[in-house]
């Protein structure tokens, strides 16, 4: 029977390197799919990875509950029927909810095993991320059952304390990695996953149970034409990808109150924005860092992740970047069919992000 493993986690916490030590570690026997949704217009990471051999599905800006229930329940019976493989990896969007793909998955109907379901979290940035969007991070980490910290070898004893304890305090049952995973070879990192089964079995019912009660979308075979009660927090409600709408400013430094306080569940689309081009344009490393390094510019918006796939002015290998709040990287890699850059955070001001990569 199919494996099933979701890896979800905050924009730029690590789900794409675990993945990869994964397949070439832990997973290198056996069929792997990997499906991806991501949120935003241009999908980079397939291009990342495909170079592991890995089937990539890519959904681009799919609404959590009902594009996910469609397209992706579709998905996962194709890759099945298709390629009969021994695990599917599923990488949600760094701003999905956790609940909302997990319930997608058993909506579909298969003959699979759930696995696990686990939570990639940065140590540096748990605290900021749970402040300034807490209904979305404190969901990815409460229906973990294992959470995989990153950068812990980067952060300070103290500062890792605090940021178990937080964690903690969202999700008491979940196993937490905390080891560097350099330390680790793949195999443990797996096995630390797979031994969270009995808890991904609680999660299961707490979840079948939640949306029995809450939503109304899946008696209405997932389509786009049902209606809505006033209650009803499916997030279909707009599939236009508006922006958040209560006035409330997402930054670094100030506290909230776990969302904008107005009482709603929100979707992904009305509190996040994406802006991607695809390009011609060439750079240098030196130029792309520059530009990376200017979206910690606060009035540009909350930049929470940047990535893309580049041309080198100079020629030979093209240049791959990734971009969290502090923390750009550049890497070289194989050339795509064209150049792509996505940038994802709330309230962004994407004229001036165009101009920072000279694409105004």
């Amino acid at each position: 029977m199919t494996k099933i493993d979701i890896i979800s986690g905050f924009l730029g916490a690590g789900k794409t390197t675990l993945i990869k030590r994964l397949l070439a570690d832990a997973l290198a026997g056996e069929q792997v799919v990997l499906i991806e949704n991501e949120f935003g217009e241009i999908g980079i990471d397939s291009g990342f990875l495909k170079e592991s051999g890995v089937v990539v599905n890519e959904m681009n800006a799919g609404c959590i509950c009902c594009s996910l229930v469609g397209d992706f329940g579709q998905a996962l019976h194709d890759v099945i029927s298709q390629y009969h493989p021994d695990r599917i990896l599923i990488e949600p969007s760094g701003v999905g909810k956790l609940s909302d793909v997990i319930a997608a998955v058993q909506n579909a109907q298969l003959a699979v095993a759930l696995n696990s379901f686990v939570t990639v979290v940065d140590a540096l940035k748990a605290k900021m991320y749970l402040k300034n969007f807490g209904e979305f991070f404190e969901n990815q980490v409460a229906h973990a059952g294992c959470i995989l910290l990153s950068r812990t070898a980067e952060c300070p004893a103290k500062r890792l304390d605090e940021t178990i304890a937080l964690l903690r305090g969202l999700n008491p049952r979940a196993r937490i990695v905390t080891t560097p995973w350099k330390e680790l070879t793949g195999a443990q990192l797996l096995a630390a996953m797979e031994g969270s089964r009995d808890l991904a079995a609680e999660v299961l019912d707490e979840i079948a149970h939640a949306h029995d009660h809450d939503c109304d979308c899946h008696a209405h075979e997932h389509s786009h034409e049902h209606t809505h009660g006033a209650d009803c927090t499916c997030g279909c409600h707009d599939h236009e990808h508006h922006h958040h709408s209560h006035g409330h400013h997402h930054d670094h430094d100030h506290d909230h109150d776990h969302g904008c306080g107005c009482g709603h569940d929100h979707t992904a689309e009305e509190v996040f924005t994406s802006w991607g081009r695809e390009t011609t344009h060439k750079y240098t490393e030196d130029s792309l860092l520059r530009a990376l390094t200017a979206l910690g510019d606060p009035s540009l918006g909350t930049v929470l992740r940047a990535k893309g796939i580049v041309a080198d002015e100079n020629g030979g290998q093209w240049l791959h970047f990734d971009y969290v709040p502090g923390a750009p990287e550049i890497r070289r890699g194989a050339a795509d069919y064209t150049g792509r850059l996505c940038v994802i955070g709330a309230s962004l001001d994407e004229e001036r992000i165009a101009s920072l990569f000279g694409l105004a």
